[in-house]
């Protein structure tokens, strides 16, 4: 890269969210860079699950298989809602991918950018950004001795996001009141009291000697452990992680025999809770943790972040190649927002029923929560919550499959049986004829396939013909002939709001 460079677009931060915005642009041939202040990846567990919605997203891309060689080796279960001991069911909705899937941050990061660089996308690092300035045509971002020109700028450099702080965006919230370290060890001695074996998260939290933890096995000696002091309160210590910190902590959590082996990275973290007003200033989106933090339950974070760039990336692909207007991507603020804001809630109330000294009104409503989860409708509810699956938008239309993901069933095609997902492998909106009624000469919008096809019932669907977004959520639906006589315009504006601007 020159010292001065232009660009379509400009992501900020390589992680999971960058990287999959990234992809998602370069799948609709935009031109996109990603600036990254780290020299190079940290290879940290940090968020180690993708919760099934995410999973879903993820196969639709065929970025799925090539994690699943990638997964810790564990016993299936359901996800949990504030560590309590009951694990949440997804196979009410009727999801391929019912349990969280245990994979590294840093290994869905190298997927992501392998897949990202083979379609164009260029990665550069160690390039902090400096200085954000916008106009009417575009965003000048300075990065270390570098300027760049792009059309728009993506942050998703995390909750300590420059971009935010250079543009001076406040960050209401409430800061946070406990700190815990997140360290990835190996341990050279273990004993009886070291969990052995991935599994539900309750089975992996222990408190001792005034500590709690999460210890989390990872293969060939390898922990993720998680820990903080039970009475812990200040939650604004930034100073570094000493083995002998982590050692002290192991030992008195699980016994004089622990031996730690050694420390490959430590970090701390806190339950500070916030979220940016607006994801969109002018030319300058943010998404992920540059727009929203949490406390660090319900594996929400990282799933939060990448569903946000699916979100975003057909929209702003859209908008470069003049198929929607600028608008358009103000509904990734309508859409994203309510459901960050979501996630900060619930996250909240699980911070509550997660804390390690409960008080005994704490200890009584944990008693309430957990005969709760066992009732299966209210389970049913708290699985479709925390895995993403229940997720609907509030998008024009009556019918109640608008706003809703689909299920995946196996269809027939031209090209044969496949499943539903594999016909968004190229990123585009996708208009399913499962009755024959869509006319022989519809005028499709730009960004649109159109496949006939046949589902062994068409209940798996539950319409004639559906249009489906890039990211999954159905945005028009005909159940008649008539209804898809005339579905050429309508199809535009479900998509784009009507079409270029």
């Amino acid at each position: 890269m020159t010292t001065e460079d232009a660009t379509e677009v400009v992501v900020v931060g390589a992680g999971p969210t960058g990287l999959a915005l990234a992809y998602e642009l370069a799948l609709a041939g935009v031109e996109t860079l990603v600036l990254e202040k780290l020299p190079q990846r940290i290879e940290q567990v940090k968020g180690g699950g993708i919760q099934p919605r995410t999973a879903e997203l993820l196969e639709s891309r065929g970025l799925l298989e090539p994690l699943l060689a990638r997964v810790v080796p564990g016993d299936p279960v359901g996800g949990h809602f504030g560590a309590l001991p009951v694990p949440l069911d997804c196979t009410p909705w009727r999801t391929r991918h019912p349990h969280p899937i245990a994979v590294a941050q840093w290994e869905l990061e190298e997927v992501l950018e392998a897949r990202a660089v083979a379609a164009g996308v260029r990665v550069v690092r160690g390039a902090a950004v400096s200085g954000v300035e916008q106009d009417e045509a575009g965003v000048l971002v300075s990065a270390d001795a570098t300027r760049v020109r792009a059309r728009y700028l993506v942050a998703c450099d995390g909750g300590h996001s420059a971009v935010r702080k250079l543009l001076g965006l406040p960050f209401p919230g409430r800061p946070g009141t406990h700190r815990a370290v997140l360290a990835d060890i190996r341990l050279a001695e273990v004993s009886p009291l070291v969990p052995g074996r991935l599994g539900h998260m309750s089975s992996l939290m222990r408190q001792a000697g005034g500590y709690w933890a999460m210890t989390a096995p990872l293969g060939d000696d390898r922990y993720r452990f998680t820990f903080g002091r039970a009475e812990q309160t200040d939650g604004d210590d930034d100073s570094a992680v000493t083995p002998e910190e982590i050692s002290t902590a192991l030992k008195a959590l699980y016994g004089p025999e622990v031996v730690l082996g050694s420390v490959q990275n430590a970090s701390r973290f806190t339950d500070a809770t916030r979220q940016l007003e607006h994801y969109r200033v002018g030319r300058v989106l943010f998404a992920g943790d540059a727009a929203h933090i949490h406390p660090p339950l319900g594996g929400q974070g990282l799933n939060l972040g990448v569903q946000d760039a699916f979100n975003l990336g057909w929209k702003l692909a859209a908008v470069l190649r003049g198929r929607a207007g600028d608008t358009l991507l103000d509904s990734y603020h309508a859409e994203r927002h309510p459901v960050g804001a979501q996630v900060l809630h619930h996250t909240s109330a699980q911070r509550v029923l997660a804390d390690p000294k409960p008080s005994e009104d704490v200890a009584a409503l944990r008693d309430i929560v957990i005969d709760l989860l066992r009732l299966p409708d209210a389970n049913r509810h708290m699985a479709g919550l925390i895995s993403g699956l229940s997720l609907r938008y509030e998008l024009p239309g009556t019918h109640p499959l608008v706003g809703q993901r689909l299920p995946d069933p196996e269809v027939t095609a031209e090209s044969g049986r496949v499943r539903l997902s594999a016909l968004f492998r190229a990123g585009q909106a996708v208009l399913l004829d499962l009755a024959g009624v869509v006319p022989a000469d519809v005028r499709l919008p730009p960004g649109v396939d159109l496949v006939r096809a046949r589902c062994a019932d068409r209940q798996d669907v539950g319409a004639a013909a559906v249009l489906v977004r890039p990211d999954g959520y159905v945005c028009w639906v005909a159940d008649t002939v008539e209804e898809a006589a005339t579905c050429g315009d309508a199809l535009a504006t479900a998509l784009y709001g009507g079409g270029a601007g």
